[in-house]
């Protein structure tokens, strides 16, 4: 639509001041998308919640890697710690600060993250997916998969955030079916982030190690050697890798946001792997640029 196409309209509905100022402000938005920065798909291994507030290596790498980055119009998370009977959105004004975990310190159910929701590009997403029905939510907002990585990216909080559920009903292939379906994000500036654990197995947790279980280093070598090689279909039939990877991923929720980042990349994307460590010896705090 062009700039005097849509002045015209706005002018023969008979808009109000205040309504027209709106829709010159939904204008722009629409504009910015159109001329947006083609950004970089992140993996980003979360690990302990606890993380948004130390300063270590995981958080200081994630700070890191935020000034390296173009500056996005909103950013867009797929969170392990969001998953739903069908595929939703968040698309508030406000999204509330979740604390979605027990047992920590007061210091960190006291932490808010109060970046302002993207109802604009919720619903620009919503058109993108047509491999099934994406429904607009309203009570969730951000949990600690989001909002733990970007309090040390983003601490300013002023860039707009949304999330995207995971689909426990939908099989791996069409995770990564879906999230091809997002691809033309990236050309309007749009930041989307993977946020989970290649290797993630709470129970087999060791708080004294100073490494990393062999079957688990075993795992994450061959999910980066795999994705260095392009193999996506190995990594999409994750199950047949053997005991390690059986080990690895007892349960997907911590894998899939992977698929979702490797479904968003294509063959020009160039692979930079960092916190390639792991933490409590069964987590990998693995991550990934595709840019």
């Amino acid at each position: 639509m062009k700039r005097t196409e849509f002045i015209k309209k706005a002018a023969f509905a008979g808009l109000s001041i205040g309504l027209a100022m709106e829709m010159k402000d939904l204008f722009k938005d629409w504009q910015a998308g159109k001329q947006g920065q083609r950004m970089p798909v992140l993996f980003v291994g979360h690990g302990n919640p606890m993380n948004a507030i130390l300063q270590n290596d995981f958080s200081n790498r994630w700070r890191s890697l935020a000034k390296e980055l173009p500056k996005p119009k909103a950013i867009l998370v797929i969170s392990a710690h969001w998953e739903t009977e069908g595929t939703l959105a968040t698309a508030m004004e406000k999204p509330r600060t979740i604390h979605d975990f027990g047992g920590f310190p007061q210091e960190l159910f006291d932490q808010q993250y109060p970046a302002p929701g993207s109802p604009y590009w919720a619903k620009e997403t919503k058109k993108l997916v047509k491999s099934q029905e994406l429904i607009l939510d309203h009570q969730w907002g951000l949990d600690h998969g989001t909002w733990s990585v970007l309090k040390p990216m983003y601490p300013e909080a002023d860039i707009p955030v949304y999330q995207m559920s995971i689909n426990y009903r939908l099989n791996p292939s069409q995770h990564y079916q879906l999230a091809s379906e997002l691809k033309a994000l990236r050309e309007k500036g749009i930041l989307i982030v993977g946020s989970g654990n290649i290797v993630h197995n709470l129970r087999m947790v060791n708080w004294n190690a100073s490494g990393a279980y062999d079957w688990a280093q075993e795992f994450d070598a061959k999910v980066y050697q795999l994705i260095q090689s392009g193999e996506h279909k190995s990594l999409i039939d994750y199950q047949s890798l053997g005991k390690a990877a059986q080990l690895s991923v007892p349960s997907n929720e911590h894998y899939i946001p992977l698929l979702y980042s490797l479904g968003l990349t294509d063959t020009k994307d160039e692979i930079r792997v960092f916190n390639k460590e792991f933490d409590l010896a069964s987590v990998s705090m693995t991550s990934y640029v595709f840019a």
